[in-house]
């Protein structure tokens, strides 16, 4: 493998700004999302470019871009919870007093089925669903890979959603 020089780099990303952005719009659909993945996949290639296997750079920045998409389309930011009533809070509506407590007894519903949830998902699912933290953040706080944080964050919010369904509430996405 060849040193690639910041200059052979440049003349790379101009060759391939396009393709990367197609491949990362074509997976998110989002033209701001697609922006900063593109931009996102050029930077790990920088930081990996002596890994870039000489003649495939093509495939290369395609594979990462392709990585970097489906990265975000599963991560946690991208999913987000969203608990009931938190639309309405978020827009700055404050919804009617029915409406207020029905949202409490459903955040009550979704705190009781995090607590029985299994390990290793209620530690996960309670520090990101209920304080908020990052996967990241719970990760660094667990002492758990980051991957495996949002993998179990993922499958604990299924569990969260077949146990709702169960009991008749509905507020994890």
């Amino acid at each position: 493998m060849a040193v690639i020089t910041k200059e052979r780099f440049t003349e790379l990303v101009l060759q391939y700004e396009r393709l990367v952005y197609t491949v990362c719009f074509q997976l998110v659909r989002e033209p701001a999302a697609a922006e900063d993945l593109t931009q996102e996949t050029f930077l790990s290639a920088y930081i990996h470019r002596e890994s870039m296997p000489e003649g495939y750079e093509r495939q290369w920045l395609s594979r990462i871009a392709a990585n970097k998409a489906k990265d975000h389309l599963q991560s946690a930011w991208n999913r987000r919870t969203v608990l009931p009533g938190e639309e309405e809070l978020a827009r700055g509506l404050a919804p009617p007093a029915e409406e207020a407590v029905l949202r409490r007894s459903g955040e009550a519903d979704i705190l009781r089925a995090i607590r029985e949830l299994k390990e290793p998902y209620r530690q996960v699912c309670r520090l990101c669903l209920l304080e908020e933290q990052s996967p990241e953040e719970a990760a660094l706080a667990l002492g758990r890979p980051v991957k495996t944080v949002y993998t179990q964050l993922s499958r604990g919010k299924k569990l969260l959603r077949e146990a709702l369904e169960r009991s008749g509430r509905h507020g994890i996405p």
